[in-house]
């Protein structure tokens, strides 16, 4: 049975769309309180940030169903935040049948979600401001996966030791999109990455699941201290994942290129360090 559009899923969308609209808004320069009549100008980072997020629950959504798995519509959590959200969740009920249907549902979300926001960067960079590297203001710099920066040089074609670059409102959404897309990535418990890895490997999902948490211990003291807070909470949401009903059942040849296609797409966008202080 499809599950039906309730008002809380209406309310927290349209919130979310509030809340982005006004930090697109502060992203432009404008404080949308005292110039209300400019709010609009945060709808390019707004729209492109909700259809990169809708597009990976979405994706999760119709995969569940076509493999009548029981599966709520997104909700999305708006946040007053300098990106407006903490993203959007699905909520999925198991049993799921097999591991070709977990790879389905799992690995769908990162792909619709990974491919809306390369276009989003890619977009967005060629509207982006380049700047001699002496002239920045010190404030957040943000950190770079290998597929941004390979997409920057691509694009704008400069010397990152001598030019910064002010990112479009529509490139730093896609940024974001790459960063939300390695962080489902992640091969811990019910992640996206959890399932991918639960259904490649079965029971060692959790060995792998376990031995990712002391790693982002690891990067949280020698890189970013943000992965330490994202080790406590992934180790309170619990590394183990559910069965599922049919465990005989192998990955074709198919799932098993997509399986690996993920873990590509993890290395290319996973950030060691998302933001620092210039």
């Amino acid at each position: 049975m499809p599950h039906k559009l309730t008002r809380l899923h209406v309310v927290l969308f349209v919130s979310t769309v509030i809340t982005t609209l006004m930090a697109g808004a502060f992203l432009n320069g404008v404080v949308p309180w005292e110039e209300p009549g400019k709010i609009y100008l945060g709808l390019p980072f707004s729209l492109t940030l909700l259809l990169i997020l809708m597009t990976h629950e979405l994706s999760h959504y119709f995969m569940s169903r076509r493999h009548n798995v029981y599966a709520t519509l997104p909700y999305f959590i708006p946040a007053p935040s300098i990106i407006g959200t903490f993203g959007a969740v699905i909520k999925m009920r198991p049993p799921i049948p097999d591991r070709r249907s977990l790879m389905d549902i799992g690995a769908s979300g990162p792909i619709g979600g990974f491919i809306v926001a390369v276009i989003a960067v890619i977009v967005g960079l060629g509207m982006s401001e380049v700047k001699p590297a002496a002239e920045l203001h010190e404030g957040i710099s943000f950190g770079s996966s290998i597929l941004f920066s390979l997409l920057s040089e691509l694009v704008l074609d400069i010397d990152p030791e001598k030019y910064g670059v002010l990112l479009h409102p529509v490139a730093f959404a896609g940024w974001i999109g790459l960063l939300v897309t390695s962080l489902n990535l992640l091969p811990i418990g019910q992640l996206d990455g959890g399932h991918i890895i639960y259904a490649m490997f079965g029971e060692k999902h959790e060995l792998i699941s376990k031995g990712t948490i002391p790693v982002l211990i690891v990067l949280g003291v020698v890189f970013w201290p943000g992965w330490l807070f994202w080790a406590v909470i992934m180790y309170f949401l619990g590394y183990r994942h559910p069965p599922v009903v049919y465990p005989y059942i192998r990955l074709d040849r198919k799932r098993k290129i997509m399986g690996w296609a993920c873990l590509v797409i993890f290395i290319l966008t996973f950030t060691p360090v998302p933001a620092t202080m210039m």
